[in-house]
């Protein structure tokens, strides 16, 4: 148990990032879902996060024919040949792609001069919301696993390979459908966690207000803008050039998306007015 503990501790000093990362996913929870949903999840998508792993390295499913380094393993925490510290980063990755989902289904409303989000257990609960969750997801992926594949040049260290390079700057794309497997699992074990009553907490802000409803959208462009930031700082430009696209498509989405519905809200309550 001491060393189990130690090797705990060395995860967090070796890996601050992720526990920052899981420290903004603990905020925008508690202030979006509560804090019940929010801490169930975290063992939840853990372990689905874990097994995924597991099944890949020691059977090729989902994520294709891929193996780990234990570089690190006297240094952090390893759960039976897998980081702990990888399997930990799907649980604010799957929630910020929720959030941003919800994000972009839940029309908006103004009520007093202030704009609202009308997220609804409907749209929480929604195939609409469990599928773009996933793909949402997956482009987390598109932009992450590149350069954690170059780890051994920047302070995530070499940890991982694939036996056979893919086309995607080494990445087959048995990963990223793997990636939307899993994603698939994780937004449905999120839903289910939101339709358990004993999860219920009170309402510590308005359900529907925007400002607790926009942190996993900031969550989910953090992550991104950090892989950007470290693909540049590793001085691999095509890819980074690549992420840039991404992440402009993205926002372009979001915009017109936000757009969009702040428009209609407008009409709609001029037209009630």
């Amino acid at each position: 148990m001491p060393e189990a503990i130690g090797l705990f501790l060395g995860t967090v000093a070796l890996r601050p990032y992720v526990f920052a990362f899981l420290g903004a996913y603990i905020v925008a929870g508690c202030l979006h879902i509560g804090w019940k949903k929010t801490f169930a999840y975290i063992p939840v998508g853990y372990v689905l996060a874990w097994t995924s792993e597991y099944c890949s390295i020691n059977f090729g499913f989902p994520y294709g024919d891929y193996f780990y380094i234990p570089t690190t393993a006297g240094r952090e925490l390893w759960v039976l040949g897998v980081p702990f510290m990888d399997s930990l980063s799907y649980v604010f990755l799957s929630y910020c792609s929720y959030s941003l989902a919800l994000f972009l289904l839940s029309p908006f409303t103004f009520s007093s001069g202030k704009i609202y989000l009308l997220e609804t257990s409907e749209v929480r609960r929604s195939l609409q919301t469990l599928v773009l969750g996933a793909f949402l997801f997956v482009l987390l992926d598109v932009v992450i696993d590149p350069v954690a594949l170059l780890g051994d040049r920047w302070f995530l260290g070499k940890i991982y390979g694939y036996r056979h390079a893919g086309y995607y700057f080494g990445i087959p794309m048995s990963n990223f459908g793997g990636w939307l497997v899993v994603g698939i699992v994780l937004m449905g074990a999120i839903q289910v966690l939101d339709r358990l009553p004993l999860l219920a907490t009170g309402k510590l802000l308005s359900p529907y207000a925007l400002p607790p409803r926009s942190i996993g959208l900031i969550l989910y462009l953090s992550v991104m803008l950090f892989n950007i930031a470290v693909t540049f700082r590793i001085g691999e430009y095509q890819l980074g050039f690549v992420d840039l696209v991404i992440l402009s498509t993205l926002l372009v989405m979001i915009f017109f998306f936000t757009a969009y519905k702040l428009r209609y809200a407008s009409a709609t309550g001029a037209g009630r007015a």
